[in-house]
């Protein structure tokens, strides 16, 4: 049925307009945060090219370091979401920005494992909140017909963030070797810490909290904002209490899933440097040029998944086919030796299917949930899920060591990477509308 509105500023009556403009007032400035907050969540992946040998680390004490990260991202997680949603999202994203900038320039102090263990550590802990009270921020503005498209957009921040990332990091160790006083692994964490602290800043005076609260909506378009939330919002689930929450099978499902992903994000984030330095590139910005052609098709693959998906409605079957083409690129860039091009290849393909799932995963459960059960939800499936980002790139890391091989922990993942998807599949019908 169509509602027409009195306010010539809605030239389409189904309210298309209204969201375009608030994609370009938000999802910008979203866009270029989560770029910065993954660059300086996996930028340790670069760093690795020559802070091991520097510090005399194996792979056992790296992927121990770059999952412990993820302990702290744990435990803080859902009070840090709680408080987002007291304080409102510019306040408290503008302080994780902040805090996690400083915090990631400190990593250029570290000299011992236990001393690197703490600081990513302390980077989880401060990093603690963002991407769920991003998505949070997402559930307030946008109706599910048009949050996968706004998911699909944010998320191409952490493709992006190798994109522009890859070539910046190893420009940066090529640039400054030799450069007194600082190694350039150290050089590498201070100058990419820059960018957070100064988004922070900018979040701080011009990120919206809430869409009644700004001027270039008009009244007609804030309520038609109102009544497509509100309409959708009654059919979501709202917890009355933490027990009842806690108890919900559904949303032990959704961290089940999102953990499986998390597993193949991960192998791919962080050891895509050191597979393409195994494929037979030695340079470090060759490195970062080569890391960017992944992440450049993995740009394209979520955005074309993530609209695919709100057009046909068919969410589960487009993460699983996702996270199983994930997989398989995974495996393949381990059983095929044919050189940098073929492992590009196959590490594209992996890429295109873990980050095409992030965006079309967080469509699922922002379906069944509504209130403060949604943000809780939300911090919960992104916290515990992220365990997997602890085992990881700890188990590959352990692996490698102890077996000698560097293929049979991918392996590994690969296989969880398809249960995900099977179970993914068994999910109710209800939540592709």
């Amino acid at each position: 049925m169509t509602t027409a509105y009195n306010s010539g500023s809605l030239a389409h009556a189904d309210g298309a307009d209204v969201y375009k403009k608030a994609y370009w007032r938000l999802l910008p400035l979203i866009l270029a945060c989560y770029l910065v907050a993954y660059l300086d969540r996996v930028n340790v992946g670069f760093a690795k090219l020559q802070m091991l040998d520097a510090l005399r680390f194996d792979d056992a004490i790296y992927g121990l370091g770059s999952g412990i990260f993820f302990i702290g991202y744990l435990i803080f997680e859902v009070p840090s979401n709680m408080i987002l949603r007291r304080v409102g999202a510019r306040v408290w994203i503008a302080r994780i920005m902040v805090t996690w900038g400083i915090i990631s320039a400190a990593m250029l102090l570290v000299q011992t494992p236990m001393q690197f263990y703490v600081a990513r550590f302390l980077l989880g802990v401060a990093e603690a909140g963002f991407a769920p009270g991003i998505m949070y921020l997402m559930t307030l503005w946008f109706p599910a017909q048009r949050r996968g498209r706004a998911m699909a957009i944010y998320v191409m921040g952490a493709p992006l963030a190798f994109v522009v990332g890859g070539p910046l990091s190893g420009g940066i160790l090529d640039v400054f070797h030799d450069v007194q006083p600082l190694a350039a692994w150290q050089w590498l964490f201070l100058v990419e810490a820059i960018p957070a602290v100064l988004l922070g800043v900018v979040v701080f005076f011009c990120l919206s909290d809430d869409f009644r609260k700004v001027s270039w909506l008009s009244a007609a378009e804030k309520q038609k904002i109102e009544s497509d939330l509100a309409a959708e919002n009654a059919e979501k689930v709202e917890h009355g209490s933490v027990r009842e929450f806690l108890g919900s099978r559904q949303l032990w499902v959704f961290v089940l899933i999102y953990f499986c992903l998390i597993m193949g994000l991960y192998a791919v984030g962080f050891w895509m440097p050191s597979l393409i330095k195994r494929a037979g590139v030695a340079d470090p910005f060759h490195i970062g040029l080569y890391s960017a052609v992944p992440n450049i098709v993995a740009a394209i693959a979520l955005y074309v998944s993530g609209r695919g998906a709100d057009i046909s409605g068919k969410r589960r079957l487009y993460f699983a086919v996702m996270l199983t083409i994930g997989a398989i690129g995974l495996a393949l860039a381990m059983i095929i030796n044919g050189g940098p091009l073929v492992t590009i290849a196959c590490l594209s393909l992996a890429a295109a299917g873990v980050y095409s799932c992030i965006s079309l995963f967080w469509a699922l459960p922002t379906s069944m949930f509504v209130g403060a059960s949604v943000a809780a939800a939300l911090a919960f499936v992104n916290s515990f899920g992220n365990i997997a980002g602890f085992v990881s790139p700890y188990l590959v890391g352990w692996l490698n060591v102890s077996t000698g091989r560097t293929d049979i922990g991918m392996y590994i993942i690969g296989a969880i990477m398809v249960f995900g998807a099977c179970v993914t599949m068994l999910l109710p019908r209800h939540l592709d509308k």
